[in-house]
């Protein structure tokens, strides 16, 4: 097992390093273009590895703070953002959506209920014909 540890550390430091790249948006690539990264920590795997660590990954003052959306308090879930007055039961919004939705599937209950009648009683209409 001890034979295959420099085996393993090398891999895993070429998956780290490739996802790394790959996650990272190309304006915050370093001195080289994002691609040619790629390609050098596929193609060697230690060198390549090592070198994007060094000189190719952004630094750490600028890691964590570039992000594609604004930041808030919530992180990016704008339903929490809402201002709410109460409880939705207080809502009447919310509420005349709930009977609305209510009286839809009451609806398609009916229906549903409709249709079996009217197959039941094709079925008992066909079983006294056979007799």
């Amino acid at each position: 097992m001890l034979r295959f540890l420099p085996y393993i550390l090398e891999l895993a430091l070429l998956v780290y390093c490739l996802i790394e790249c790959i996650q990272t948006d190309s304006l915050l690539v370093r001195n080289l273009p994002k691609t040619l990264w790629v390609f050098l920590i596929i193609v060697v795997p230690i060198v390549g590895s090592i070198a994007w660590l060094v000189a190719g990954r952004p630094e750490s003052s600028t890691r964590g703070r570039a992000v594609a959306w604004p930041s808030t308090q919530t992180a990016g879930f704008p339903e929490y953002e809402r201002p709410r007055n109460g409880s939705p039961d207080d809502d009447p919004e919310f509420l005349a959506g709930m009977r609305a939705s209510d009286r839809k599937h009451e609806a398609m209950l009916a229906e549903w209920e409709q249709q079996l009648r009217e197959r039941e009683a094709k079925l008992q209409k066909n079983g006294e014909t056979d007799r």
